[in-house]
């Protein structure tokens, strides 16, 4: 698809495999300038999402260049019959140019065909240039969603029971998936983050924890760990999590953040970090209680602008970056 600016001519077509060290390297630099780093090409370190995502789903990377070169790429994720998008990032050479736009129509046209029943994104709280660009595109902002992190120390936390995805034979990683997606679909209707869960595996990015008493699954999530994922050296990233709903659910949340922390350690990281929706406050206040503490934040947007599962009363951790 080619476009033409009173700037200039962009011609957005698929990401390929040729593009990904380019398509990092853009990112790195527009969220560094962004963010006023001293070093924006290694702003990001060695976390990569442009790799990870690229892989995940080829189909929903989409790129643009403008005579030849590469300015700028942005991804879409599907959770069921929610999805998100981003980061999109756009060479800071070739800011205010009307191009970011031309990336986020694709993906827009991509949900229509996903038929997503929601659609969402997480951009700078603090930034009317952004919450203003998704707003031409029918998302509105509602709560902040915070990022959280806490050092993991092995006195700190009392021994959890969970399994992993990854220890799982063929059998049980199918049933493992139908469980995941029956907790999150009794949360919000169509969520399905099971693709999530499979990416991770199949890349070796991290794994998945799984917190089950006798009745079935109780709570489980999806993390990133280490250099090469989306957590980074040290780290290990929560990349979605929920506890199954009812009067419990406070409970299985709680034991969800110990099986984490239990995991992080176990993997060499000695962080973990997580975000969540202001919205799903008790979840919020559990995590606090916890030993979380709050290092940024950023603002979900949605489309159509409802709730959806960021809503009190529920026990997610995700942030759609």
């Amino acid at each position: 698809m080619k476009t033409t600016h009173s700037k200039g001519q962009i011609y957005v077509r698929p990401l390929c495999e040729r593009d990904l060290d380019e398509a990092d390297r853009i990112l790195q630099l527009a969220f560094g300038t962004f963010n006023a780093a001293p070093n924006p090409e290694s702003f990001m370190g060695d976390r990569r999402f442009v790799h990870t995502r690229w892989r995940a789903n080829p189909q929903a990377a989409f790129a643009a260049e403008s005579d030849g070169r590469l300015v700028g790429s942005n991804f879409a994720t599907r959770w069921g019959r929610f999805g998100f998008f981003g980061p999109l990032s756009i060479d800071p050479a070739f800011w205010d140019r009307g191009f970011a736009s031309d990336l986020i129509a694709p993906v827009m046209e991509l949900f229509k065909s996903w038929k997503v029943r929601l659609a969402g994104l997480f951009t700078f709280a603090h930034s009317v240039k952004h919450i203003g660009l998704y707003q031409k595109f029918g998302f509105r902002p509602r709560a902040l969603t915070l990022i959280l992190e806490k050092n993991i120390r092995p006195n700190d936390f009392q021994s959890a029971s969970f399994s992993v995805f990854s220890k799982l034979d063929q059998h049980a990683r199918r049933e493992a998936l139908v469980a995941c997606r029956q907790l999150t679909e009794a949360i919000y209707d169509g969520l399905d983050v099971g693709f999530e869960i499979e990416s991770i595996y199949q890349q070796a990015l991290g794994d998945t924890v799984l917190v089950r008493d006798v009745y079935g699954l109780k709570s489980f999530a999806a993390c990133h760990i280490g250099p090469g994922s989306e957590a980074g050296s040290g780290i290990c990233y929560v990349k979605f999590a929920a506890a199954a709903p009812g009067p419990e659910t406070r409970i299985f949340f709680s034991d969800l953040l110990k099986a984490c922390e239990v995991l992080a350690w176990a993997s060499g990281a000695s962080q973990l970090v997580a975000g969540v929706n202001a919205a799903r406050r008790e979840a919020y206040e559990e995590m606090l209680l916890a030993g979380f503490q709050m290092v940024r934040t950023g603002i979900a947007m949605h489309r159509p602008n409802d709730p959806g599962f960021n809503r009190s009363g529920v026990f997610v951790m995700d942030d759609w970056r």
